[in-house]
């Protein structure tokens, strides 16, 4: 607005720079012409310049609005890009966040998986636990009794039971021809259990506190016996 109130100005002033000149010329007679026309070039030249440095101005102002959005612009680009670079950033953290959930899922299974194998493996065995030996009868109840004289927990007596009830039924009698096993714990050959004592053909207690050691030294509990028994086929 005060360019434009310039550019008028300019050419008032020019305009009454010409009046003057035209007002004088009457009072100087003969060189009126020529007064009057050397006035109207200088007023012509000062509006020409007025008008070029209006320009000039005009077009600086232009270049600085042009300057102040370029810049804008770059400003609105930087931020965009830095909006862009978080947002990326923050899809990342939820990625690698979802992985780690997703592999620590994984792994607490994995773990309690393990734990549960482990678990069944160290208990072979979860039914019901017997109060004492009066519970059975005959070389089962014997087979108890010495199982607790040698130091093995009542917990102990149904994988004991399961295991010769398979091998010989606690038959102290009970032999294997193919094998040559022989007796309650189907010892191999049968000899084996004369460590103990000589009447080991026919004494199912002589046989069981030979069985009960052999499991002791291999397996440290009829449980561990009974295990290795249901994986594999033999103990």
């Amino acid at each position: 607005m005060s360019r434009l109130w310039s550019r008028f100005g300019a050419r008032t002033a020019a305009v009454a720079l010409l009046s003057v000149g035209v007002a004088g010329g009457f009072y100087l007679g003969e060189d009126r012409q020529t007064q009057q026309q050397g006035l109207t070039a200088q007023v012509g030249l000062e509006v020409d310049r007025t008008e070029y440095i209006y320009q000039r101005e005009r077009q600086a102002d232009h270049r600085l609005q042009s300057s102040k959005q370029r810049a804008a612009e770059y400003q609105a680009k930087l931020r965009a890009k830095a909006a862009a670079k978080e947002a990326a950033e923050r899809a990342k953290a939820a990625e690698r966040a979802a992985a780690n959930r997703k592999k620590e899922r994984a792994e607490a299974e994995a773990k309690a998986k393990a734990e549960a194998e482990s678990e069944a493996k160290a208990k072979p065995y979860d039914g019901p636990i017997p109060a004492s030996c009066a519970e059975y009868s005959g070389n089962r109840k014997v087979g108890c009794a010495v199982m607790l004289d040698k130091g093995f927990g009542i917990d102990q007596f149904p994988c004991l039971d399961k295991l010769w009830t398979k091998e010989s039924g606690w038959n102290p009698k009970a032999s294997n021809s193919s094998s040559g096993a022989y007796g309650i714990p189907q010892a191999v050959p049968g000899s084996k259990m004369g460590s103990v004592a000589d009447d080991w053909r026919t004494n199912p207690a002589t046989q069981i506190t030979w069985g009960l050691g052999y499991i002791k030294g291999r397996y440290d509990t009829p449980c561990g016996a009974w295990q290795q028994s249901q994986s594999e086929g033999w103990y």
